[in-house]
């Protein structure tokens, strides 16, 4: 009885306290950046590593700026093309989700997502790029953990500082040097507008620059970035 009671306490109650732990870590990491900027992100030195299997001496573009450094342009232009009710959810979007899963159900494959930006966030500061309900799970905690202790537009300034632009690009910053040789605050319109529509995937637009959608797309993100509200 002894033995079954420690292997039932092995194969059980161990995993049990290691997630809690590890939930316990995301909580007090993100408490810390409430005040702190993060050096990197799990997605970032994902990425890293695979560019440095092909070329040792590889390494990411990436410099912070602050909130206040960034054009609003690019700003409302990522709401406008990501996340257009950022202002006003919780951490998840249950109506986009839904319209998503409307969406992908009737082509028959994936084709929207339905993630928020602060749900986009979590993903990269913590978790891979791998697709599991497990990983979505954790997602969801990590999204409201970030809504928990961040105001929106904390949430808002790291996600510009980390998010992927290209091969190896990451942060506003980096995307504006990359792509315009200008600063993230420099950032006009039309310029915001295509690296906002080019998020979703930036390193094929990063070698795949004058596609005929990268276009169409601009020019739709260009007039919906009127109404973006930004958050306060």
């Amino acid at each position: 009885m002894k033995i079954l009671r420690k292997l039932l306490f092995w194969l059980i109650l161990v995993p049990i306290l290691l997630v809690l732990l590890m939930q316990l870590y995301f909580f007090l990491q993100i408490g810390w950046w409430v005040n702190h900027n993060p050096d990197s992100t799990s997605f970032m030195r994902q990425q890293l590593s695979v560019l440095q299997d092909k070329n040792p001496q590889a390494q990411l573009k990436h410099k912070w700026v602050p909130y206040n450094r960034i054009s609003n342009h690019l700003k409302r232009a990522i709401i406008a093309s990501e996340d257009s009710n950022f202002s006003g959810h919780e951490g998840i979007d249950w109506v986009a989700l839904e319209k998503a899963y409307e969406k992908n159900i009737k082509k028959g494959k994936v084709v929207a997502g339905g993630s928020t930006i602060t749900q986009q966030l979590a993903k990269n500061l913590f978790l891979s790029g791998d697709r599991s309900y497990i990983r979505k799970g954790q997602e969801v905690v990590i999204t409201y953990m970030l809504e928990y202790w961040m105001d929106k537009e904390r949430i808002f300034e790291i996600y510009l500082n980390v998010v992927e632009w290209g091969v190896g690009v990451f942060g506003a910053e980096a995307a504006a040097q990359h792509y315009y040789g200008t600063s993230a605050a420099q950032l006009g319109p039309a310029q915001a507008a295509r690296l906002a529509v080019m998020l979703p995937n930036p390193r094929f637009y990063d070698t795949h620059r004058g596609t005929a959608y990268l276009g169409r797309r601009t020019e739709l993100i260009l007039r919906r970035m009127g109404s973006a509200e930004l958050p306060r």
